[in-house]
C-alpha cells in the first residue's frame, strides 16, 4: 500500500505540474544562489507534504472509527469501489455539486493568502506557500484521501498522504528548475494513464477487503480488538 502511494504521487505529479505548476513557477526563489534556491524549494515541498500529512491524520481518524467497529475490511472494499466510481463518472457530474458557498469561501481565502505569500521572500514564506498549496482542491489528492481512510489509523493515514506528497517531489522540482519541459503529447499520455492506475488501486483495495488469505495482498479478515473493559460486559 505504501508503494502505491509513492507511485500514485509520481504519476499524479504530471497532473500537478499542470495544476500547481503556475504556483511553483512563481516561487520567489533566489536564482543567483543555487544552494539557497534548493533550500527554498525544499521548504516549499516540506510545506506541501506537511499539509498532506495533516489531511491524512484527519481522514485516518475517520478510518480508525470504522476499524474499532471491525469494519476495516468492508471499508477497504467501499474505498476501492469509490475510487473506480469517481473515475468512471464524468468530472462534469461532480462539478455540478461543487458550488458550496462555504468551500468557495475557504478556497478563495487560501488563494488570497497564497497571492500575498508569493510577494514575500522571508524564510518561512516558502513553507507557508507549500502548506497552503496542499489545501487547494485537487482530484488526485481526493483519491489519495481514500487511501488514507482505508489505512485505518491516524498515523498510517498521515504516512500514506506524506508518501503521496513525496512522490510528487521529483517532477515538481524539475518543473521549478526547468520550467515547462514536458511536451504536451507526453503529458497527455501520462494523464490518460493516471485513471487506469487509480482503477487498479481501487481493485487492489477491493481485493484487500475480501480477506482471501493472500499474504500482504488480501489478508484474512481482521477481527476487532476486545479490550479488558469491553470483556467485563
Amino acid at each position: 500500500m505504501w508503494i502505491s502511494a509513492l507511485i500514485f504521487g509520481l504519476l499524479g505529479s504530471f497532473h500537478c505540474v499542470g495544476m500547481c505548476g503556475p504556483i511553483a513557477f512563481l516561487l520567489p526563489v533566489d536564482h543567483k544562489n543555487s544552494f539557497k534556491k534548493l533550500g527554498q524549494i525544499s521548504l516549499y515541498h516540506f510545506g506541501r507534504i506537511s499539509s498532506y500529512a495533516l489531511i491524512g491524520i484527519l481522514f485516518g481518524l475517520l478510518g480508525k472509527s470504522f476499524r474499532l467497529f471491525g469494519l476495516q475490511q468492508q471499508l477497504s472494499i467501499l474505498v476501492g469501489v469509490l475510487m473506480i466510481v469517481v473515475i468512471l463518472i464524468p468530472y462534469k457530474k461532480f462539478s455540478d455539486y461543487n458550488g458550496s458557498k462555504l468551500i468557495f469561501k475557504i478556497v478563495s481565502k487560501v488563494k488570497s493568502n497564497l497571492g500575498k505569500q508569493l510577494k514575500q521572500k522571508s524564510p518561512d514564506t516558502f513553507y507557508t506557500i507549500g502548506f497552503l498549496n496542499g489545501f487547494l482542491p485537487c482530484g488526485l489528492v481526493y483519491m489519495a484521501v481514500f487511501g488514507a481512510i482505508a489505512s485505518g489509523t491516524a498515523l498510517e493515514g498521515s504516512l500514506y498522504m506524506a508518501l503521496f506528497g513525496l512522490g510528487t517531489v521529483p517532477l515538481m522540482t524539475a518543473a521549478i528548475y526547468l520550467g515547462n519541459f514536458i511536451n504536451l503529447n507526453l503529458r497527455s499520455k501520462i494523464r490518460k494513464a493516471v485513471p487506469v492506475f487509480v482503477v487498479i488501486m481501487g481493485l487492489l483495495f477491493i481485493l484487500r477487503g475480501m480477506g482471501l488469505g493472500i499474504p500482504y495482498l488480501s489478508p484474512m479478515e481482521i477481527t476487532p480488538e476486545i479490550t479488558a473493559a469491553q470483556s467485563c460486559h
